[in-house]
C-alpha cells in the first residue's frame, strides 16, 4: 500500500526545503508543490493566508518519520500535516514510489 501526505507551508522556499530533506532521506518519491489559499479557524477567529500545499507521495511505514522531520523544521506551532492512503492507481506508479523509497532506491523512473 502506499499513502498521500498532504503538508502546508507558509511560504514556496520552505515547501522546497522539505522537499529537498524528504527526498534526499528517501522518506517520498514525489512531492508537488501547488499554491492555496487557506481558510481557517485561528484564536477564535476566521483567518485567510495564502501557503503553499506539499503533497507528498509515499508509504505507510514512513509517516511517522516525514511528521518528526516536518514538525522539526517547520515554522508553524502545529503544522498541518494529514496521511491517506492511496486504495488505487497506476500500477506501474505505484510499484515506483515502492522501489523509490526504498534505501538505495531507484534513481529514475
Amino acid at each position: 500500500m502506499n499513502a498521500v501526505v498532504l503538508i502546508t507551508t507558509p511560504t514556496r522556499n520552505e515547501a522546497e526545503g522539505l522537499t529537498e530533506r524528504l527526498l534526499k532521506q528517501r522518506l517520498a518519491a514525489c512531492v508537488n508543490l501547488l499554491p492555496l489559499t487557506s481558510h481557517y479557524w485561528w484564536k477564535d477567529k476566521i483567518e485567510k493566508t495564502e501557503e503553499t500545499l506539499m503533497i507528498v507521495k509515499t508509504q505507510p511505514r514512513l509517516i511517522n518519520k516525514i511528521v518528526k522531520l516536518v514538525q522539526k523544521h517547520h515554522t508553524y506551532k502545529i503544522p498541518e500535516i494529514i496521511a491517506l492512503p492511496i486504495i488505487q492507481g497506476n500500477p506501474k506508479y505505484l510499484e515506483w514510489i515502492n522501489e523509490t523509497v526504498k534505501p538505495g532506491g531507484k534513481k529514475n523512473v
